[in-house]
């Protein structure tokens, strides 16, 4: 693996179980993602998918869970069917999400390695952005 990676946080309203919550359940995952289909059992050296539909062209994201432990961490592998690229190992990135709870608030910090170049850095971290604004107003509670 080479290129880029990045790390971005984003502060929830809302306990690390809301969090994990909106990152892991199928039905909210496809209620905040442009409708993507999120499959997976949820255990160590599993497969997970992200399948849909993007301007009328399918899609199938897959990668294997490296580890996990509920309401706190998450990673595992990842490869986009739309990014250009063969499916080879080298082609995976690796993603994880680091959750820190504190009294009702709840940081999670997004990593994500192997990228390309800095355009697409850019255009990952304004998508991670996007996603997890659009994942608060499904958690979080009217203040």
């Amino acid at each position: 693996m080479n290129g880029l990676s990045l790390k971005t946080e984003v502060t929830f309203n809302a306990t690390a179980a809301q969090v994990w919550r909106g990152l892991t359940d199928p039905a909210m995952v496809k209620d905040y993602f442009f409708g993507t289909n999120l499959k997976s059992d949820w255990r160590v050296g599993s497969p997970i998918t992200f399948s849909g539909e993007w301007d009328g062209t399918s899609y199938e994201d897959k990668g294997i869970i490296k580890e996990i432990e509920p309401e706190k961490y998450l990673s595992y592998t990842y490869w986009s069917s739309m990014s250009g690229t063969e499916e080879t190992p080298e082609n995976y990135a690796t993603i994880s999400y680091d959750l820190d709870a504190k009294d009702g608030v709840t940081v999670l910090t997004i990593t994500q390695d192997n990228i390309k170049d800095e355009a697409a850095k850019q255009h990952s971290e304004q998508n991670w952005q996007m996603l997890m604004d659009a994942m608060k107003k499904l958690i979080e509670l009217p203040s």
